[in-house]
């Protein structure tokens, strides 16, 4: 039995007649395959726009528009991932793959309303502090001033550890009820 070879001219996928015919076909998937290179769905709408637009440009010259199309969103997306490393955040943000040792650029200091934000802040926090019973007022001072455990505290204290572990919970919550009315923590 012989099989019967298709000829070139049927071998290739017949070239859409329209820019609009191509795009009603490969929207959705040149839109998955560039969502998969920038990660960002209005990125990705707009290198498949580009594309589409520099097709529009030079129709008549592209013999096989849909790997022309795949290739150049590709190469858009290589260009943004390339332009968006040369970009310097304001912010510093923290990669996996940075190393350790990479300087903080950002100034220590904070700003004068933030520096005036977090004075009130503390302020409340000893007033709060001033206004739990001596033994809680206690127990707080020797797990946050001199980082002890509540066993430790314990043996300091004469209280059980269980004991040391409810007094802390609860001055620590009347102290965030506090914050939270002032409206410095949500």
């Amino acid at each position: 039995m012989t099989v019967a070879q298709p000829d070139a001219a049927n071998a290739k996928a017949p070239r859409p007649e329209s820019i609009e015919g191509l795009f009603a076909a490969l929207e959705s998937p040149l839109l998955s395959y560039a969502l998969r290179l920038v990660g960002e769905r209005s990125l990705a709408e707009d290198t498949i726009q580009e594309a589409f637009m520099k097709l529009h440009a030079q129709f008549a010259e592209v013999r096989e528009p849909r790997r022309w199309l795949y290739r150049t969103v590709h190469n858009l997306a290589l260009n943004h991932r390339r332009q968006e490393r040369k970009i310097v955040p304001l912010e510093p943000v923290i990669a996996q793959n940075e190393p350790a040792s990479t300087p903080d650029a950002t100034d220590p200091e904070p700003l004068p309303d933030e520096q005036i934000i977090r004075w009130e802040g503390i302020g409340l926090v000893r007033l709060s502090l001033g206004a739990l019973d001596e033994r809680s007022r206690e127990v707080v001072r020797l797990k946050f001033d001199q980082d002890l455990s509540y066993q430790e505290i314990g043996e300091r204290t004469g209280l059980k550890t269980g004991h040391v572990g409810y007094l802390l919970h609860h001055a620590l919550k009347s102290l965030a009820a506090e914050l939270a009315k002032a409206g410095l923590i949500p």
